[in-house]
């Protein structure tokens, strides 16, 4: 008799560290969903550039306060790195929408954790968004969007290259060996806990930092009998 699997936002049982998993029928979407690494970083780089360019040359910005808006823009995109990560890329998959929507976002990369070619969203697809939050934005920053639209948009490209060289290659002996640690344990260990990747600030702002002592050990002793009911069915 088949074993049947629990609702889940992943396919299989074991994350797999070869292969890619299929999300469309059509090979021309197929092959859409798959994204060098350098395309969006260079893209995005040229995005940002253009709009501080255009914030100092003909909006009248200077250095510095394009500096400032810059480092807002970063700063506000880790916390929606964090919020999205947790709450839209592991929605509840209590629906077969959801669980498709789910799997096809997030849960075919932690499944294929190594998949080069899954760890950034496709071109095409960051320049529709880019532009409708230039356009979110500038309703309530006006010209002030330049300048936070860009350090948004780095953000962005900070988290896809870090996210990128965590899974690709292996953790360096120093302190930033942490980053490597924490995601790690997202993936292999606690998938409802460590959702900051490129910091791991918001996870211990909003207590979602990885278990330890007896919480840890009770976490896994409920994993495990959760994995025992699921194979006597």
């Amino acid at each position: 008799m088949e074993k049947k699997k629990d609702y889940s936002y992943t396919k299989l049982d074991n994350p797999k560290n070869k292969g890619s998993a299929q999300l469309f029928e059509n090979p021309i979407l197929e092959k859409l969903t798959h994204t060098h690494i350098s395309a969006p970083l260079i893209i995005f780089s040229l995005v940002a550039a253009g709009l501080i360019y255009y914030g100092i040359t003909q909006k009248g910005f200077s250095g510095l306060q394009i500096t400032g808006l810059f480092a807002i823009g970063v700063f506000i995109f880790t916390l929606v790195e964090y919020l999205l990560h947790r709450f839209l890329y592991h929605i509840p998959p209590t629906t077969k929408f959801r669980t498709d929507l789910s799997y096809t976002m997030h849960g075919n990369h932690h499944d294929y954790p190594k998949d080069k070619m899954r760890l950034a969203m496709p071109p095409i697809l960051g320049l529709v968004l880019a532009t409708v939050l230039y356009l979110f934005f500038w309703i309530f920053l006006r010209d002030y969007t330049y300048g936070f639209l860009a350090g948004f948009i780095m953000g962005y490209a900070g988290y896809i290259g870090i996210h990128y060289i965590l899974h690709t290659y292996n953790p360096p002996r120093n302190r930033f060996k942490y980053l490597w640690d924490h995601h790690a344990i997202h993936h292999y260990r606690e998938d409802d806990r460590a959702f900051g990747v490129s910091s791991p600030l918001w996870d211990y702002v909003f207590n979602t930092m990885p278990r330890k002592g007896e919480e840890l050990k009770a976490y896994r002793e409920a994993q495990r009998k959760a994995r025992k009911k699921n194979d006597d069915k």
